[in-house]
């Protein structure tokens, strides 16, 4: 019996150890501001396809929580600003809102956070003094439906909320909103839960391009900004933006609450002002960015320091109002496919060869239907060979897997390319239905002897 009682207890403490030390993670958000946009199945298609495994909404459409559905992906979902108010009034709007809006969806949709109003203090309303409230409200109901450990609960702010950011560890709140700040940063200790914000290097630099460099601002600076007070050195704005937050909380004395980052990006496409605003910036920006924080190297002062964060937006969003940047900051247009290239989960940094095509590494292959029509195969073949970033030169005429002349052999091609690329899942090789996994190696019958 001790013997049992040990063996269970070590297991149960290394699988908290592994939770607990799961490494930084990258997500997404999935805004809906606009008239063009796929319906959220589709999305849910897209999301999966490209392996993003965290993804932020802005409120709880039912709609998108179906769509997500065993799908495997974690979701943040939230309350507006418009609805602080009478979440901050009556128990009984936050247990509705929960029982109508969440219950029937979780836990087959996995939520795991809950944000309570979104950059309070930057609306024109300033609503911040019912943002505690409405939490302290949406954390009951939780409670009592046995998910407050499960779901967190918070609410995000911009960089805006500091006074002071530079240098980082001069970093300091606004005092104009210490009645707010002190309440919310207690409950966010007290539950465990994360200080969120919205940073956005692309706007310090387009907004005082003489005092911040481009590539500082895109992780691609080869000199060094100095902290005068601590002698820390930083690389990037996002690391001293970062922690600033962090010594801003430390001189509150809240040295235990996490941050995590729920917008950050740069846009593709600006107004002739902004020059910055470019598909190969924006490719520099998040490729980087990436990079950085899932090798968990933390920032310099608070190194090795796991983080969160998600990347806006999944979509360029037409009806945004102000700049043409606005609307650019997807990572898809609407219609699926990509603005530039970039691989979420950051593994992907050497580009695939030809050869890389026919090899598998779970002994499966990816081959079109032959019961699929041809518009369809052509569709997929076009987006495989498109979006999707397969290389296909070898299908070209004259290459070597030209031969067979037909869409069937040369959708075969480029499925297994993409399914092999991103790791030999089920949806790697859905492509709307047309693409079947084999355990034949197609290229055999692809290629020239």
């Amino acid at each position: 019996m001790t013997r049992g009682f040990r063996l269970i207890f070590v297991t149960s403490l290394l699988l908290t150890l592994l939770g607990l030390c799961r490494g930084s993670t990258i997500g997404v958000c999935y805004g809906r501001n606009a008239d063009d946009l796929p319906t959220p199945d589709k999305v849910a298609q897209l999301v999966q396809l490209h392996k993003i495994k965290y993804l932020r909404i802005y409120d709880s459409n039912i709609q998108v929580l179906k769509a997500f559905a065993n799908t495997g992906v974690e979701l943040m979902v939230g309350i507006s600003n418009l609805d602080l108010l009478p979440f901050s009034q009556f128990q009984s709007n936050a247990d509705t809102w929960l029982r109508n809006n969440i219950l029937p969806y979780y836990p087959a949709t996995k939520i795991t956070y809950i944000t309570v109003g979104a950059e309070v203090t930057e609306s024109p309303n300033n609503a911040s003094a019912m943002v505690v409230p409405a939490m302290k409200n949406v954390l009951t109901a939780l409670r009592k439906a046995g998910l407050h450990k499960r779901i967190k609960v918070s609410t995000t702010h911009s960089l805006g909320i500091l006074s002071r950011s530079f240098p980082p560890s001069a970093g300091a709140f606004n005092s104009s909103h210490a009645f707010f700040l002190k309440p919310m940063l207690e409950f966010l200790a007290e539950n465990q839960s994360p200080f969120m914000v919205d940073i956005y290097p692309y706007y310090a630099y387009r907004d005082s391009p003489s005092n911040v460099s481009l590539d500082y601002a895109l992780f691609e600076s080869s000199s060094e900004v100095i902290d005068p007070n601590t002698g820390l050195l930083y690389t990037n704005m996002f690391d001293a933006q970062i922690d600033a937050l962090y010594f801003a909380l430390m001189a509150l004395n809240f040295r235990t609450i996490k941050i995590m980052v729920t917008e950050t990006g740069w846009p593709s496409k600006g107004s002739p002002k902004e020059k910055a605003a470019t598909p190969d910036n924006a490719q520099t920006y998040n490729t980087n960015l990436i990079r950085h924080v899932i090798n968990d190297t933390g920032t310099p002062a608070k190194p090795g320091e796991e983080l969160d964060l998600y990347i806006f937006s999944l979509f360029n969003e037409n009806r945004k109002p102000g700049l043409e940047s606005e609307r650019n900051w997807g990572l898809f247009y609407p219609d699926q496919t990509s603005v530039y290239n970039l691989d979420i989960t950051g593994q992907s940094a050497v580009s695939v060869t030809t050869e890389a095509n026919v090899t598998s590494s779970n002994g499966t292959y990816c081959i079109a239907s032959s019961t699929a029509s041809e518009i369809d195969l052509q569709n997929a073949l076009d987006w495989a060979c498109g979006s999707g970033n397969v290389d296909c030169s070898a299908i070209q005429p004259s290459q070597p897997c030209f031969e067979p002349d037909n869409v069937v052999s040369h959708a075969s091609f480029a499925f297994n390319s993409y399914y092999q690329q991103n790791g030999a899942t089920d949806i790697a090789c859905s492509f709307g239905g047309t693409g079947i996994k084999v355990n034949k190696d197609p290229s055999n019958a692809t290629r020239k002897p």
